[in-house]
């Protein structure tokens, strides 16, 4: 009896395959052939499930874009609904602390994601990805400022446009330099920048 594939699932292992190579060796060696051996694969089996290379590559952004919104959700929703008993000053420090590479785990996620969106400016079918990612990042920061500001916590006449805008760019940086510096841009340098951008937007309150 011939073993039945989950073709989503199958596509997201590719996926990974694309992750490890790019991890190890850099994106520019995630061709289909060495997609295909990381995964186990036939280059003919990778195909069936993408059309083409540009395929692949598309897809294994928005997972990974996927994955890293599925770790900020949790806190997002920990901060956004609270339960009567959420420290929201810490809550909202933990998730725009989500952003920044503090461990292993997040230093690999930050340096492909960083290889991505530098392919992206020569690749056009990456850019509406990681046009999106970005938008995503820019609203969730303001939204996190609007429920500051509603809570009392930021200055009434605050522009919340424009700060959205100045923490992205610093979740942004931060995030770029920890990745390619990690010694330089250890864990707690990183969060004592974000914690004390937040304690000046609050000064005026």
């Amino acid at each position: 009896m011939p073993k039945i594939v989950d073709p989503s699932a199958r596509r997201r292992a590719v996926a990974q395959a694309v992750l490890d190579v790019a991890a190890r060796h850099g994106l520019e060696h995630a061709s289909l052939r060495n997609v295909a051996d990381e995964a186990g694969l036939a280059v003919g089996s990778v195909r069936h499930y993408f059309a083409d290379h540009d395929e692949l590559m598309t897809f294994t952004m928005r997972e990974l874009g996927q994955r890293i919104g599925d770790r900020i959700r949790t806190h997002v929703e920990r901060l956004l609904a609270p339960d009567g008993h959420t420290d929201r000053r810490a809550a909202t420090q933990e998730l725009l602390a989500e952003f920044l590479p503090l461990d292993e785990a997040r230093r690999r996620e930050s340096a492909l994601w960083l290889a991505f969106t530098t392919a992206a400016h020569a690749r056009p079918e990456l850019r509406p990805c990681a046009a999106e990612m970005q938008a995503g990042l820019h609203t969730l920061v303001s939204r996190v400022l609007h429920e500051a500001r509603y809570a009392g916590g930021l200055p009434d006449d605050m522009d919340i446009e424009l700060e959205s805008t100045r923490l992205a760019a610093l979740l942004d940086g931060l995030t770029l330099q920890a990745t390619l510096l990690p010694d330089r841009y250890p864990p707690k340098l990183l969060r004592q920048v974000l914690r004390r951008h937040l304690d000046a937007l609050r000064a005026d309150s």
